[in-house]
């Protein structure tokens, strides 16, 4: 049976660290003048996929 191909989408948008999958982070990316500081702050740090959904990602990736 052949390889399977890297889902070329997938591996744009999840970073695979020792143990989590690293995923971006949504509502962050503009007008973020009517977000509060606390808002803004929360959104900076880092954020991880789900468990639930790590083996669907992981097949992609």
């Amino acid at each position: 049976m052949p390889k399977m191909k890297t889902h070329k989408g997938a591996a744009k948008r999840f970073k695979k660290t020792k143990n989590k999958i690293k995923r971006g982070s949504a509502f962050r990316s503009h007008i973020l003048t009517k977000k509060s500081p606390k808002r803004k702050r929360r959104l900076r740090s880092p954020h991880y996929v789900n468990k639930v959904d790590v083996p669907r990602v992981k097949e992609l990736i």
